[in-house]
């Protein structure tokens, strides 16, 4: 991570200030494959529950707040009729074992985007 991350997180918790976790912070898409590892060092500031709603729910919240400038036509982060989810079911339990989204490939089960299955692999 970057100089300053460890007193931005602190403060971000100490004064309850919703934090995301995106793609962008990546600045090539050659990276995409790091996300997972990344998402699994924030343990150093949260815990496995907090990552995972920062990765999903609030995410969802913090987009829906760009108004006109979000581009997704329904509700997102979360699981209900209507709403627009992406899914992953994964091979354990990431909130007793966050490290486990840093390997999707060996790890996530099933992935599903838009209503469409990519991966789904059965043991």
């Amino acid at each position: 991570m970057f100089a300053g991350t460890d007193r931005a997180y602190e403060l971000a918790k100490k004064y309850k200030i919703r934090t995301a976790f995106g793609t962008d912070i990546l600045f090539d898409a050659k990276n995409s494959g790091t996300q997972g590892r990344q998402l699994a060092r924030l343990t150093k500031w949260f815990t496995p529950a907090e990552i995972l709603i920062m990765a999903t729910s609030t995410n969802a919240e913090l987009l829906a707040m760009c108004g006109n400038r979000n581009p997704y036509p329904g509700k997102l982060g979360v699981v209900e009729e209507g709403a627009l989810a992406d899914l992953l079911l994964v091979n354990g339990n990431p909130l007793e074992n966050i490290g486990l989204v840093a390997d999707p490939s060996e790890n996530f089960l099933v992935i599903m985007k838009d209503g469409r299955i990519f991966k789904s692999i059965s043991r």
